[in-house]
């Protein structure tokens, strides 16, 4: 049995669901999640080296895995920026942890985003994968509001096994992403 609801509800719905629309024959060919990568810039890391622990700590509080901080990898003296400097943080998502984050993402965090009319259909890369972008971590419920010291965006990435963006659409929408268009 699986261990999380939507773990679950991909070997019992989405999974058959695949097979039968793509008339896949191994049940190995039918497209599922890999990984889902989030990822945290923190550009005010060149000036002050205390915001990267900030945005370190909540974005371990939004996937209850510790993040790895993301350094330049070249010099950049327009943004004052040297090679090796902090500028960011990210997780990289597996298996049940993966799904959990799924779950929470479209059930929690996308109905709290201000003005929310649905998630662009247009933001495959033409090989299965779906990239999304946040505004504000504050939609996360684990994010406490009055302890915010600054609202940062975020990077979403899903990755499937997907060959193109027809099998990948097919398979967050068994998810029910809330696509628009």
């Amino acid at each position: 049995m699986a261990k999380t609801r939507f773990e679950d509800h991909y070997r019992t719905v989405v999974h058959p669901a695949l097979m039968a629309e793509f008339g896949y024959k191994n049940p190995l060919a039918a497209p599922r999640l890999l990984k889902i990568v989030v990822n945290m810039g923190v550009g005010e890391a060149v000036q002050d080296a205390k915001k990267i622990d900030a945005a370190q700590a909540e974005l371990g509080a939004i996937t209850g895995q510790h993040p790895v901080v993301t350094r330049a990898k070249r010099s950049i003296a327009t943004f004052k920026l040297r090679k090796g400097m902090p500028i960011g943080c990210k997780v990289t998502l597996r298996r049940e942890r993966m799904y959990e984050f799924l779950d929470r993402l479209i059930t929690i965090a996308l109905p709290r985003v201000r003005d929310f009319r649905g998630i662009s259909a247009r933001s495959f890369d033409g090989r299965g994968n779906f990239a999304l972008g946040l505004k504000e971590q504050i939609v996360f419920p684990e994010i406490d509001y009055d302890r915010v010291d600054a609202v940062r965006g975020m990077n979403v990435v899903v990755c499937t096994s997907a060959k193109t963006d027809a099998e990948a659409k097919a398979l967050l929408k068994g998810f029910d992403m809330p696509f628009v268009g």
